[in-house]
């Protein structure tokens, strides 16, 4: 019932703040959800803040969090591979498949990734993107990362990644298989450069952006393996899947169950 309450507080308040009609959406969280994604990055109000972090913590207390103790390596010591929620994994940092715009995803209760982590992390993980795109200036060239605490997530942090597109009907080319490489080096040393122990990697760019999955798996792997090995880092990797299909993939790479 408290939940409920704070919830409907929440609702009420973006509401009134965006002074719409009321919302389509079948249930008080999709409604909510709605107003929260669509947000523009503007400042708000503590009283909001507090309404969200209480209602977020305790969805997240009441949710099934993953450890790397309830991961079996694979591999040696430092690969892990699991299927879920990438939002269920209590690690240092996951990885966020993000746009150039860097603000996450505007469209109302989408599936995506980034929408569900700026979802589940709250409003502040908006502004503190929008924080570091001010400062840069521009939008958010392909294989560079960025990094913003996790907020309401059981991640510490999160590193934001724009990963290329492959757009339907177009050939893969050696530069987009480059560019997804740099992806996942620039979060490997970004990782590494703010000491992270553990780092968690979505399927960066096989969603909307279109990517080839089995390739992007392939490369995901290579590159991980490669830059563990030549570097000598201790950190901790998972490969987080969430359809079959990709972990199908991923089993090919590195064999185990997930």
């Amino acid at each position: 019932m408290e939940m409920a309450s704070t919830l409907e507080a929440m609702y009420t308040f973006l509401w009134q703040e965006a002074g719409q009609p009321d919302l389509p959406e079948a249930t008080l969280y999709e409604r909510w959800r709605h107003l929260v994604n669509v947000r523009p990055a503007e400042p708000i109000s503590e009283e909001y803040l507090a309404l969200e972090d209480q209602y977020l913590q305790a969805n997240l207390k009441a949710s099934d969090v993953v450890t790397l103790e309830d991961l079996e390596p694979i591999q040696g010591e430092q690969l892990y591979l699991w299927q879920g929620d990438i939002t269920q994994l209590a690690v240092d940092g996951i990885v966020n498949a993000a746009n150039s715009d860097m603000l996450g995803c505007f469209l109302p209760n989408h599936s995506c990734i980034d929408n569900i982590i700026h979802t589940k992390a709250g409003v502040r993980l908006r502004l503190a993107c929008q924080d570091l795109m001010e400062a840069q200036g521009r939008k958010e060239p392909v294989g560079k990362a960025k990094i913003t605490p996790g907020f309401n997530l059981p991640s510490e942090y999160v590193l934001h990644t724009v990963g290329p597109m492959v757009p339907r009907g177009q050939q893969l080319s050696p530069m987009k298989e480059a560019m997804l490489v740099k992806s996942y080096q620039a979060c490997l040393k970004l990782a590494e450069a703010h000491h992270l122990d553990s780092l968690a990697f979505c399927c960066i760019s096989t969603g909307v952006f279109g990517f080839p999955g089995e390739r992007a798996s392939e490369l995901a792997v290579a590159t991980v393996k490669a830059y563990l090995q030549e570097t000598g880092s201790p950190l901790k990797v998972v490969f987080n899947v969430f359809k079959d299909e990709d972990l199908y993939y991923y089993q090919k790479q590195l064999g185990g169950r997930a």
